[in-house]
């Protein structure tokens, strides 16, 4: 099925504004520049509180946080989500995603913990997993002192950022804390399997093709050995027995559309309670323009009233 028609012109503008990462642009630093100047644009909404912080990483690292209070609500203990944005490991940071954030905080009803994790090339794999532990763990220990319950704790992410999300919760489990609620992933990557049929008939439109993908997972884990760690590549994990509930949000512009998908399989054979939610004519990125682009705004919504039940 092609693009909705109300994504055809958002995807050619995007397309003519952001570089052609992996293709004609091969400098993170360039890439990231150019990104940040298309997100000062986008409309945000308002939330109650926002606050920055640093918090203790491993080996001595401090990691940036960004924490969003959601707007009309006044319980004294509210659900925490932390969020994982997308960019390929590479890319993104907590202002190129604070519209993202912020719709989530409002969309759920929730404190949200948005991570700057450190970024690859400069950081390879596994530091940006490392970061994205250590901030749910804080998240955990600090939510009371946030107006949270650290009882309704999830983890949330869109794409790269989906990855983090769902190895965090395999980290959770493994290491035996902190107990998470639910997970949430958007056209999470699970895998570095570049001959799905997915990936071999991405094109264009969607935005993210096979060369992005595998430049990203260049910068990322160079070794190829290492992807084959579930660390890194979560679909591979032998066991995932034990996980919390998740929702998988695929779209099907996009070449992470069969993984998304065979990862879900893999979640609800081990048990764990997952509920899919497929956007076909959307593309993959479309959560950075939800407030720009009315069906990516109701596909988030959906995405974020799952994620509010499951966390009440």
């Amino acid at each position: 099925m092609p693009l909705h028609p109300d994504a055809e012109p958002f995807v050619a503008q995007i397309r003519e504004f952001f570089p052609d990462v992996g293709g004609r642009v091969t400098d993170a630093a360039t890439a990231r520049r150019i990104q940040a100047q298309g997100a000062v644009e986008r409309p945000r909404q308002e939330v109650a509180a926002v606050e920055d912080h640093e918090i203790p990483g491993s080996a001595g690292v401090r990691v940036p946080i960004r924490v969003y209070r959601p707007a009309g609500r006044t319980a004294a203990s509210l659900p925490v989500v932390v969020y994982f944005h997308g960019g390929g490991w590479v890319l993104g940071d907590l202002d190129t995603h604070d519209g993202v954030a912020r719709a989530m905080a409002n969309g759920v009803g929730a404190i949200v913990v948005s991570v700057g994790y450190r970024l690859a090339p400069e950081h390879r794999y596994p530091a940006a997993v490392e970061d994205a532990y250590s901030a749910t763990v804080w998240a955990a220990e600090h939510a009371a002192s946030l107006g949270g319950d650290p009882a309704r704790l999830a983890v949330a992410g869109d794409s790269a950022g989906g990855n983090l999300a769902a190895v965090t919760a395999l980290l959770c489990v493994e290491r035996g804390t902190p107990q998470l609620r639910f997970q949430l992933l958007v056209y999470p990557v699970t895998d570095h399997d570049f001959d799905t049929r997915s990936y071999l008939e991405s094109t264009e439109e969607c935005l993210l093709t096979r060369q992005h993908m595998m430049w990203f997972w260049d910068q990322y884990a160079p070794d190829r050995e290492l992807r084959d760690h579930p660390h890194a590549s979560p679909l591979r994990a032998d066991d995932l027995t034990g996980l919390p509930p998740a929702h998988v949000l695929t779209v099907g512009m996009d070449p992470l559309l069969d993984e998304g998908r065979k990862y879900a399989e893999r979640l609800r054979e081990a048990g764990v309670p997952t509920s899919t939610q497929h956007c076909e004519g959307l593309f993959h990125g479309f959560v950075g323009g939800a407030e720009l682009l009315p069906v990516a705004g109701e596909a988030m919504s959906e995405a974020h009233a799952v994620l509010r039940a499951a966390l009440e």
